[in-house]
């Protein structure tokens, strides 16, 4: 039992570094589940806000093989539990271990005690609630006392604060994220728009590149519109009518799109070559699949939660697949700098190279940063903000990913003279000699 409050206290951890606007009223079904805890949901709660819990068609059973005779229902329950009480209830399982006695969530005095079994009609359906009176973040979990008891039943939670007398279905943390979603949604149309006139207005000097990285900026403007219909309806309703979907297919476009204009850029399509290495297009052969299970696995994270059994690998998968794809948008831009290097020695535009070295190098660190700061500096910075703030993590992505597409637009914008293709004959002496001694840089 002590293993499985350990991981139920990280999977705690995990859900809170999920940017997912989670529906507050969500039904789950658990089928022959035998696990003695089970995560169901978690919510920032002002003082009188109310967490529910109703189940219906409850049933359990002893396996073949169990050292039980019966099943005690007054030994299976829900419980509400104070995140910030976590560790004490942790503290309680190693003392029960050490002591050589048992310990079962259900029985913790830190628990907020929801309903039990044993409670339940005789048709197999039950509820029970709990009022908040102290503001934290809660977590609804069920917990079986005796192991290897399956249960089978349909879990309705619902959680929600009060204010004015309407009900607010989006945990304290996040209230400002239809705002928030709404606002970079309206900046990245307007970016948009300022790209097709750039994109028009230097009709000569446009390439392909130019579409793709503008059907970037169209999808990710979809995508966070989406998230604000979705967040505001869920804060009203306590579900998304649909718009999760929505959110979750521009998601799935945005994100192939994002690494296809890395890998594009960096291997210099359009702007240094019209074609593609076999090295480079397998690269975008490998990313492109990735994408595709990276954001089954995002939906599946985002619409089981974490009571679903498979809850943490799928997150093992995520995580594996965006570390992968982060890895491989590197080599495509490592082989042009390289590329570039050599060419430097041999066509005898040491001004042109240089400059075409620079923005590559720049690139290169840029997505280095953009891709540590969103995927590492931001989950440790969420993983020590309180609940209360939550939706400072979705500004500090959208910010860090505004400021990525804003110095990747501008550089590799459609203008005449562009660093990779002008430069002056007036700056070829200076140029040469500055390249000489960069010699030594390699990556």
């Amino acid at each position: 039992m002590a293993a499985s409050v350990s991981l139920l206290a990280a999977a705690v951890a995990l859900l809170l570094l999920l940017p997912v606007a989670r529906a507050e009223v969500k039904t789950t079904p658990i089928v022959g589940d035998a696990r003695p805890v089970i995560l169901f949901e978690e919510f920032g709660f002002k003082p009188g806000g109310v967490a529910g819990v109703s189940v219906r068609g409850v049933s359990w059973r002893v396996p073949e093989g169990s050292q039980l005779q019966a099943a005690d229902p007054g030994l299976m329950g829900f419980v509400l539990i104070s995140n910030s009480l976590f560790f004490q209830i942790n503290n309680e399982s190693e003392y029960a271990e050490a002591t050589g006695g048992a310990f079962c969530p259900l029985t913790s005095k830190y628990a907020l005690p929801l309903f039990r079994l044993k409670d339940i009609a005789p048709d197999g359906n039950g509820k029970g609630s709990v009022t908040i009176d102290d503001d934290d973040q809660y977590t609804v979990l069920f917990s079986s006392c005796q192991d290897g008891v399956e249960v089978t039943m349909d879990v309705r939670t619902e959680m929600y604060n009060v204010r004015g007398g309407a009900r607010e279905y989006l945990p304290v943390g996040l209230l400002p994220l239809p705002g928030i979603f709404a606002a970079a949604s309206a900046v990245y149309f307007a970016f948009l728009c300022a790209w097709a006139w750039a994109c028009a207005r230097h009709r000569a000097t446009a390439e392909r590149i130019h579409a793709v990285m503008g059907a970037l900026l169209l999808f990710k403007a979809l995508k966070l519109a989406c998230a604000a219909e979705d967040s505001w309806y869920v804060e009203r309703t306590g579900t998304p009518h649909g718009w999760d979907v929505a959110f979750y297919v521009f998601g799935f476009f945005k994100g192939v799109l994002l690494f296809t204009v890395i890998v594009l850029i960096g291997t210099g399509w359009s702007f240094l070559k019209p074609y593609l290495q076999e090295r480079e297009k397998k690269v975008l052969m490998i990313i492109i699949p990735l994408q595709v299970v990276e954001n089954i696995a995002s939906a599946v994270i985002g619409e089981t939660g974490p009571a679903g059994r498979d809850w943490l690998a799928w997150n093992q998968v995520f995580l594996l697949v965006d570390v992968i794809c982060c890895c491989a948008v590197f080599f495509p831009i490592i082989w042009s700098i390289r590329n570039l290097r050599e060419a430097s020695k041999t066509d005898g535009k040491a001004a042109r190279n240089l400059q075409k070295l620079t923005l590559f190098k720049q690139f290169y660190l840029v997505v280095v940063g953009y891709l540590y700061f969103t995927r590492i500096a931001v989950s440790a910075f969420a993983a020590v903000l309180s609940y209360r703030y939550q939706w400072v993590v979705t500004v500090a992505m959208e910010a860090a990913s505004l400021a990525f597409y804003i110095f990747v637009f501008y550089n590799f914008k459609p203008v005449e003279r562009n660093p990779y293709l002008y430069v002056g004959d007036d700056e070829e002496e200076a140029a040469g000699g500055q390249l000489e001694m960069e010699g030594a840089f390699e990556i």
